[in-house]
Parts: structure tokens; C-alpha cells; sequence
């Protein structure tokens, strides 16, 4: 399973790349006036791919401390990559038209889709650690109840970040940005701490 999940991931972080390679037309003339004017794709391209990155650092996490794994486990993960592999279709929607009318459109769509993500990461998560139903008999109580904590804000966090696309789509995509900014600070300050010394 975690080699499927690693292939998902690897995809759908290559596949970013296309939301920046789409807006560079083969015949143009002012090659270095288009490649500056793409910037919003580079900004998407960069917080998803980071984005992604950490999902995919916290899967294995999750991963780490499982045990076994059982049908209903394995489904969530199903609908959970689902949600990861989706992640580059509103990134370049982000991209492409943050200054546009559909700004607003675009940044709920991202928004919506990491909201949904982030639920999912932590459906499998206490899925598989309430009761200690998949996780390995060694496990250290406090880095479940750390893992716990950390990721249970997540849903939240994109959610109100969704809500404030509603009014302001510049707004959602720096709180978007702050988000990641978040998850890899907590990533790797939380990292230290549960890794094997």
C-alpha cells in the first residue's frame, strides 16, 4: 500500500509542473515578457508541490506507526489519494486565474480540495490509531497523541481559508501559502522529536 500511495504522490507532483509549462505558447516572440508574466503559476506550483511533499512526509509517518492494515483502512486510503491526485487540477485553475473573474471560483476550488484532503488524512489516521485498532504494539503513546494533535487542525485551517476566498481570493492564496508554511515547520520541528535518535 505505501508503495501505490508513493507513486500517487510522485505523481501528482510531477503533473504540477504541467500548470506552469501550459501557459508558455510555442509560436510566442517575447519569450522573457511571458515567462514574468506567468508568476502566479510558479507561486502554485511551488506551495503545491510543498503541499504535497508534506502529505506525503505525514503519510509515512501514519505509516510508521501502523502495524497492519485491514479493507476499510486500505478504502480510506483509496478515497485519500484520490483527493492527492486531484491537488494539481485547482492548482492551475489557482494559477491561471487568480486575476481573473474566476478568481474567487478557483480559489474555493483549491481550497475545497485540501479542505477534503486534509479530512481524509485524518480519517485514516484515527482510523487506524482509536483503540490502537492498527498500530504496532510498540508504539510510544505520545507520539500518537503528538500526531494526533498536529494534524487534527488541518480540515479547519483550509476551511476558513476556503471561506475567506469568498471575499478575497489574494487573501486565500497567502493564507494557503502561511498553511504550508505551517504543516513544514510543524513537520520538521515534530519530526525531530519522534525520530530515532
Amino acid at each position: 500500500m505505501e508503495t501505490f500511495a508513493d507513486g500517487v504522490f510522485a505523481i501528482a507532483a510531477t503533473l504540477l509542473i504541467l500548470s506552469v509549462d501550459s501557459q508558455v505558447s510555442s509560436g510566442t516572440t517575447r519569450l522573457g515578457h511571458d515567462l514574468l508574466r506567468i508568476w502566479p503559476s510558479y507561486a502554485a506550483y511551488a506551495v503545491s508541490f510543498v503541499t504535497i511533499g508534506v502529505i506525503w512526509v505525514n503519510h509515512h509517518t501514519v505509516m510508521n506507526q501502523v502495524r497492519l492494515v485491514d479493507r476499510a483502512f486500505l478504502l480510506q486510503n483509496i478515497v485519500f489519494l484520490l483527493c492527492v491526485a486531484f491537488i494539481p487540477f485547482p492548482t492551475r485553475l489557482l494559477a491561471e486565474h487568480i486575476r481573473t473573474t474566476g478568481a474567487t471560483t478557483a480559489a474555493v476550488s483549491y481550497g475545497v480540495t485540501l479542505t477534503v484532503t486534509a479530512v481524509m488524512f485524518n480519517v485514516i489516521w484515527l482510523y487506524a490509531s482509536g483503540g490502537g485498532r492498527l498500530l504496532r504494539p510498540d508504539r510510544d503513546e505520545a507520539v500518537v497523541r503528538g500526531i494526533t494533535r498536529s494534524y487534527r487542525p488541518g480540515p479547519f485551517m483550509y476551511l476558513a481559508a476556503t471561506l475567506v476566498a469568498l471575499a478575497s481570493a489574494t487573501a486565500a492564496g497567502v493564507l494557503y501559502l502561511l498553511i504550508t508554511v505551517f504543516y513544514v515547520v510543524e513537520s520538521s520541528v515534530f519530526g525531530r522529536t519522534r525520530a530515532p535518535s
